[in-house]
Order: structure tokens, then C-alpha cells, then sequence
């Protein structure tokens, strides 16, 4: 039998491993962020805009969608009713997410909220947001006398 060093906090460090491997595993265990409200959106940007493509399907009309740009964050929040839904009791299996959903996405460029353009459709909200022009750099003359 070997001899190892007393080391207190040993069981600690274990400890940490375990709940580090749960929450790495958190969103598996309970459900992903759809279920939440989260949706899920991808942003690109080209040479004169900022796009954003998000899946909500489930939207019935533009009034269960709101979309606000702030400080160069898009947030985008609103809810999901479905009218045609099956009483609880005799619901079998539920996933598709019913209620509100909320997501600030920051933005990778200073945009311009003039001529932001959204547009809905088969479940895909696109939000096309016109970059921020850089004003042109312009010499001044000095005036020598």
C-alpha cells in the first residue's frame, strides 16, 4: 500500500469536474433555448448592411413581434399563440414552445436606423439593417498668412 499526501481540498476538485460536466450538459438534461423563448439567429454582414435571419415560426401577425435596435443591439421579443392547440389533458407530447420570447443579439457594426427593413416569412424573420456610413475623411486646407 502506497502513501499519498493529505490534501484537503482534494474532494473539491472532483466536486468542481461534476458540476462543471452538469452544466456543460445543462441545456441536454432540461431542454435546449427554444424551449425557453430563445430563438435561434444567425447574423452576417456584408460591405452596406447588417443582417440577421431568425427562426420564430409560429408568428400569426406583425403585432406578436417587436423589434428594437439600441446602442448597436438588436433585440427582438414577442409571443407565440397557438390558437388551434389540443386540451392539456390529452396532450401526449408537447414541444413546440407557446408564450414570449425575448433575444438581444449584439451587432458586429454601428448601424443606421434609417431604412431598417423586417420581413416574415415560412417561420423566418429577416432584419436587414443598413450599415452606419463612415463619414469621408476630408483634408482642411490651412490658411497660411
Amino acid at each position: 500500500m502506497s502513501l499519498h499526501p493529505y490534501v484537503p481540498l482534494h474532494r473539491f476538485a472532483n466536486l468542481r469536474k461534476d458540476f462543471d460536466h452538469f452544466f456543460q450538459d445543462f441545456p441536454s438534461i432540461i431542454g435546449d433555448e427554444q424551449s425557453f423563448g430563445g430563438i435561434k439567429v444567425d447574423v452576417h454582414e456584408t460591405e452596406t448592411e447588417v443582417v440577421a435571419i431568425c427562426d420564430i415560426p409560429g408568428l400569426e401577425k406583425k403585432e406578436d413581434v417587436d423589434i428594437q435596435i439600441e446602442q448597436s443591439t438588436l433585440k427582438i421579443s414577442g409571443s407565440i399563440n397557438r390558437t388551434n392547440e389540443v386540451k392539456e389533458e390529452k396532450m401526449y407530447r408537447k414541444e413546440r414552445y407557446v408564450g414570449n420570447f425575448h433575444r438581444q443579439i449584439p451587432l458586429p457594426s454601428p448601424i443606421s436606423e434609417e431604412g431598417v427593413k423586417a420581413s416574415y416569412k415560412n417561420g423566418v424573420l429577416e432584419v436587414r439593417m443598413p450599415k452606419l456610413q463612415k463619414e469621408s475623411k476630408r483634408r482642411i486646407d490651412v490658411e497660411f498668412h
